[in-house]
């Protein structure tokens, strides 16, 4: 224990290797913060530049053709004698989902943020991602040079999005209104900024002692309430050690207390030495993730997926950290899942580049090679029993959905084949096959997220699809009782075809169904031909006379006739079928379409547009109310037809800044009337 009675500090230089995420909203800056941090490490000799497809991540034929991240993107380095890998993370809402693989494997992740207020509810939800999976976190607030206001209030707006209170770690020096350096509030010194190279250190200028004082000051305030030593210092006013500063920095965010602030510009390479320093002196050791994780320290060799590729020719690449032990080439490990497989190869990744390895060592983040059965977000380890499962990730739900067709029927079959790679590298996205429609649909998390999918399923699997919107499941049913008589009579060389029967048909509560009922007497219709009858009914169900298959349907058997010899089961089906063919339009058939219950998450000052997003969708409100743990936000319940579902997740984000969202469930069918119902019926009889 130390002198005060607080547990020791570990030391601040830990031997890696280290694993960190780069998160952050949409266009944040987070790729270019990956290209600076490769430049600086001697990864690449000069960074790439998003905007010209030039970047060492965001290397797929996706990422380049859309100039977003669309996958994580993987580049170990070497920093003052250390690994350090780096995942930088799609920033879009709708491939979220794989900051939820990728972050809680890494010992700590960097957000990457801007003054922007546009952008604070994606960076909320970006970081109650982190704080639910007790993360740590660095927030680095990006191009610095390009600020208008100053950074109390930039820090103050940051704060609305994050639950943990923010700690300011350096401030910038500004010149003619441009920040041309910092100061380091820790180490108390200034740093002058030089692109795309180290800052140059210098003493802190005499006007800028004041605001340096104040602001050290406040960090130190903020450290001392979980430090009652350090407390004691400042009341008694002796300037703690830095020693002893860095380790409560340390010990703060890896309790989950703070989240450090610093500042730079990934474009011109700003802040990015200062930033490796704390991520190397102050992050959580491999031990204190896996602590976390609920990882024993001792065990046989084990590793956790978080993304699954498959690069055509190459086969496939499970992405994975390595958690405790050491992997060979050529073992055999087992899943998660039971599932067992041999590891073909391990590669070591600096963005498309992967250079083959012989051994991949507890805190390493590597490719396995066709690690086949072995699925994303699983966890595997060697010997014969199968290992816990490490995360508990839930798949989101879908929101979008295509409806798909092959454009040469030849790819039918590599279809199915493609579709199922491509789940596995994104278990967001999940197929549904509708053979009632005719449909193959591929469900996902937005518009974009599925074109992605598509053009995956072209480039890699060489599969050309076209898409379409889904089509509606609609059904029909009666308002009123009917009656009608169906004969088939049919006479050829030998014996004949003769069924005749009389029904009566009448409409059913909604979800009943069908339901059908004999009442013949006097064996008018012999009783082995009375299934037969049903059998019929049943097939003319599948298409009513506005084209749609009757439910809510009760059908009645009330007479009939027959023939000795020319009677059959296939007389009595057609009968059955003329008969009802005949009731149904005299019954007042109406249209049901089906009805879902949403629930529809947004920004307070986003609700009123969201209302009108319901509205004008034929949408009923049923109420609204604050989301529950998150300031600022509401849920609004709604009813909407599924026919104006289509395109709600496209509009919604465009009025919430990219961050609304919603979920649905069946509720109901409901009857559909006048010129919608009109039009529905028009289109299908084309």
């Amino acid at each position: 224990m130390a002198p005060n009675g607080q547990a020791a500090p570990q030391a601040r230089h830990p031997a890696g290797p280290r694993c960190f995420a780069i998160v952050g909203p949409f266009q944040s800056g987070k790729t270019t913060l990956l290209e600076a941090i490769l430049e600086r490490t001697g990864a690449i000799s000069r960074a790439g530049r998003v905007s010209d497809g030039a970047s060492a991540g965001d290397s797929s034929a996706e990422a380049r053709a859309h100039a977003m991240s669309v996958e994580p993107n993987v580049a170990t380095v070497s920093f003052l004698g250390e690994a350090m890998t780096f995942i930088d993370c799609p920033g879009s809402v709708e491939f979220l989902h794989d900051l939820r693989n990728v972050a809680p494997v890494c010992d700590a992740a960097i957000v990457v943020c801007e003054a922007d207020e546009r952008k604070i509810p994606a960076l909320e939800i970006v970081l109650r991602e982190l704080e639910e999976a007790q993360i740590p976190r660095f927030l680095f607030v990006n191009k610095i040079d390009t600020a208008t206001r100053r950074l109390r209030e930039t820090l103050a707006l940051l704060q609305r999005a994050s639950r943990t209170p923010l700690l300011l770690r350096q401030i910038p020096i500004w010149k003619d209104g441009i920040a041309i350096g910092f100061i380091d509030l820790a180490l108390e010194r200034a740093f002058i900024y030089r692109e795309h190279a180290p800052s140059e250190i210098v003493d802190v200028p005499d006007g800028e002692l004041p605001r340096e004082r104040e602001a050290r000051f406040a960090m130190l305030e903020k450290l001392a309430d979980y430090d009652d030593a350090l407390m004691e210092e400042l009341i008694s006013e002796i300037e703690p050690p830095k020693d002893r500063v860095f380790d409560d920095l340390a010990k703060e965010l890896r309790g989950g207390h703070v989240v450090p602030a610093l500042i730079g510009s990934a474009e011109r390479g700003n802040g990015v030495t200062r930033l490796l320093k704390a991520l190397r002196h102050e992050a959580p050791l491999l031990s204190e993730t896996c602590a976390r994780l609920g990882v024993a320290p001792d065990g046989p060799p084990l590793a956790q997926t978080v993304k699954t590729l498959h690069a055509g020719q190459g086969g496939k690449l499970s992405l994975a950290r390595v958690l405790r032990g050491a992997f060979h080439e050529g073992e055999t490990v087992i899943g998660s899942r039971g599932q067992e497989s041999r590891i073909a190869s391990l590669f070591s990744l600096v963005g498309s580049g992967a250079t083959r390895i012989q051994e991949a060592r507890a805190g390493d983040f590597v490719g396995f090679g066709r690690l086949e059965g072995i699925a994303t977000a699983e966890s595997f380890a060697t010997g014969k029993a199968k290992p816990d499962a490490v995360l508990s990730v839930v798949v989101p739900k879908p929101v979008y959905a295509f409806a798909l067709k092959v454009r040469d029927r030849k790819d039918d079959v590599r279809l199915s084949s493609a579709l199922t790679k491509i789940v596995e590298e994104d278990p967001a996205l999940s197929v549904e096959t509708r053979p009632e429609l005719g449909e193959i649909r591929l469900h996902g998390q937005g518009e974009m997220h599925l074109r992605v999918a598509i053009e995956r399923l072209a480039s890699r699997f060489q599969v050309q699809v076209e898409t379409a919107k889904p089509h509606v499941a609609y059904c029909e049913t009666i308002r009123a009782p009917a009656a009608a008589r169906g004969r088939h009579k049919k006479q050829t060389g030998g014996h004949g075809q003769f069924g005749d029967v009389a029904i009566e048909v009448a409409p059913l509560p909604r979800g009943e169904g069908f339901a059908f009922q004999d009442s013949i007497t006097g064996g008018v219709v012999p009783r082995q031909y009375i299934p037969s009858v049903e059998t019929g009914v049943r097939d003319a169900i599948r298409c009513g006379p506005l084209g749609f298959p009757v439910v809510d349907l009760a059908v009645r058997l009330t007479d009939g006739s027959y023939h000795s010899v020319d009677s059959s089961d296939a007389a009595f089906q057609a009968a059955a079928r003329i008969a009802l063919a005949e009731a149904l339009p005299k019954a007042k058939p109406v249209l049901l379409e089906p009805v879902l219950s949403v629930e529809i998450a947004v920004p307070s000052e986003a609700l009123a547009r969201a209302t009108g997003l319901v509205t004008a969708r034929r949408g009923q409100i049923l109420g609204y109310d604050a989301r529950p743990g998150w300031d600022g936000w509401d849920v609004l319940s709604a009813s909407i037809p599924e026919a104006e579902m289509g395109d709600l997740i496209v509009e919604l984000r465009s009025v919430t800044a990219g961050v609304g969202t919603f979920s649905t469930r069946f509720d109901h069918m409901a009857e559909m009337s006048g010129r919608p119902s009109e039009a529905v019926v028009r289109m299908n009889a084309h």
